[in-house]
């Protein structure tokens, strides 16, 4: 199995959440790493979340399942009703279907670092805490409008 070389693979911060849903994913820091290792069932990508940044807004899928595995620092998961510490070494699962949003918030002073694996999701996805919510490959408003 080859090595992957993270250096040689840029960091991107780019997101698709339209308008202010975007401000808090500014400071996360994502290499796709599964077109570099030629993965196509699954999706990997290395992740790190700078002070203040968030993984993504709170959310959930209908038909995606997600893992993640924390690397370096510590992050709080946040989910409905709830909020646990991640530091190196713990993992998290999100099984597809379950309606409990959720997303990880470096409320730290330094920067975190974990891997996250998924498939691009083809069915709906839901923001609970804002109105958004990712259908027919579109972000939409909950009334269904589009951005």
């Amino acid at each position: 199995m080859p090595r992957i070389d993270l250096d040689s693979i840029a960091q991107r911060n780019d997101t698709g959440y339209p308008g202010a849903h975007a401000r808090l994913v500014q400071q996360r820091w994502v290499r796709r790493l599964g077109p570099v290792a030629g993965l196509t069932d699954f999706g990997v990508s290395h992740v790190v979340l700078k002070p203040g940044a968030a993984s993504s807004q709170r959310h959930w899928h209908e038909d995606e399942d997600e893992f993640l595995v924390m690397l370096s620092g510590e992050a709080m998961l946040v989910e409905e009703g709830a909020r646990t510490v991640l530091r190196a070494g713990d993992m998290a699962a999100f099984p597809k279907g379950e309606p409990d949003g959720h997303h990880l918030v470096n409320e730290s002073d330094t920067d975190c670092a974990f891997v996250a694996f998924g498939r691009p999701p083809t069915g709906d996805c839901h923001y609970p805490d804002i109105d958004l919510l990712w259908s027919g490959g579109v972000y939409r408003h909950k009334d269904g409008r589009r951005y």
